[in-house]
């Protein structure tokens, strides 16, 4: 990207010589890129016009160098200066300027007539141009017939005929209203992006500067501040602003969902802790129980086991006394044959 508009130390009197002799421009400097979309900004009576007129070749400066695409302007004749000002800039007016005895796609071919362009591509590229500003339906109409913001948009493709580098407007939305003004605004955006269009807005308006890529301030025929903008169009942003609240909408629903699966995930484990304390409760109660009958069982076991002694016990002795008894018999017949 190179520079396309380059101002060095520009001064611009009026009533040169004369008593009332006037200085408008005190040595402005600056440099615009190829492709940047710029606003000069600034009261009336600052110079705004003025400088308007140098960048678009319709006056020359008292002092001080300007380039326009690398041509010297100073150095142009009054040939060389048309030639510039019908190839290398696009003129959007606050008041349209449009001829108002030809419908709006004369109007479009004018510049292009002036180029010494042939009829037929005159017309497709007006036609096209009219397209492109969505004013098709409107070819025929003349600029009595249509409202501010179409003889606008109009205007601005009228700017585009011969494919300038360079678009200047000079408070182009300043007869409109707001929402005409937005419209016109989109059309610059969409120039300036999509076809690459160098655009210079000169404008009252901050809310309208904010949206371009640099914003030159001029107090009293100088530069006084330049600080970058948006360059964002008011469309662009409400688009920006209605995703985030889109966004921040679906957020604040995910974290309430994620809120409540919490909360369920929560309930969920108090009932498996409260089951979990019921199975342990359970178990205890089970132990408590199985002693018990573990000890009858013992005794019933150890009576089963004292019962089998003590039988073996008594046939034992049983057994002994039937011994007993047989040896006391047995002496008794000893004795009665001893006798």
């Amino acid at each position: 990207m190179g520079t396309i508009i380059k101002l060095q130390n520009i001064v611009k009197k009026f009533y040169i010589g004369e008593p009332n002799e006037l200085e408008i421009l005190h040595g402005i400097s600056l440099e615009v890129e190829d492709g940047e979309f710029v606003a000069i900004v600034g009261p009336s009576g600052s110079g705004k016009s003025t400088l308007m007129n140098m960048i678009g070749a319709l006056d020359r400066p008292t002092s001080g160098e300007y380039f326009i695409d690398g041509i010297d302007v100073g150095k142009a004749d009054d040939e060389e200066l048309s030639d510039i000002r019908n190839q290398k800039v696009g003129f959007v007016f606050q008041t349209y300027n449009l001829i108002p005895k030809v419908n709006a796609l004369k109007n479009i071919e004018l510049p292009m007539l002036y180029a010494g362009t042939d009829r037929q591509t005159r017309i497709k590229r007006s036609e096209e141009l009219l397209e492109l500003v969505g004013m098709a339906d409107r070819a025929k109409h003349l600029p009595e017939e249509l409202s501010g913001g179409q003889k606008q948009r109009v205007a601005i493709a009228r700017a585009m005929a011969n494919d300038p580098a360079i678009i200047l407007a000079d408070e182009p939305t300043g007869a409109l209203d707001s929402k005409t003004g937005r419209m016109v605004m989109d059309i610059f955006h969409k120039l300036n992006k999509e076809k690459h269009k160098t655009i210079v807005l000169i404008t009252h308006s901050e809310e309208l500067a904010e949206e371009t890529d640099r914003i030159i301030s001029l107090k009293d025929g100088e530069i006084v501040d330049i600080r970058k903008g948006s360059g964002k169009s008011a469309t662009e942003k409400q688009k920006e602003e209605d995703e985030k609240i889109i966004n921040e909408t679906i957020k604040e629903i995910s974290d309430t969902f994620d809120e409540l699966n919490a909360s369920i995930e929560l309930e969920d484990e108090k009932m498996d802790s409260s089951e979990e304390v019921k199975v342990e409760e359970n178990k205890e109660e089970n132990v408590e129980e199985k002693p018990e009958e573990n000890k009858d069982d013992i005794k019933e076991e150890n009576s089963g086991e004292v019962s089998e002694e003590n039988k073996e016990v008594q046939e034992e002795t049983n057994t002994e006394n039937n011994e007993d008894d047989n040896n006391t018999n047995d002496n008794n017949d000893d004795k009665k044959e001893d006798k």
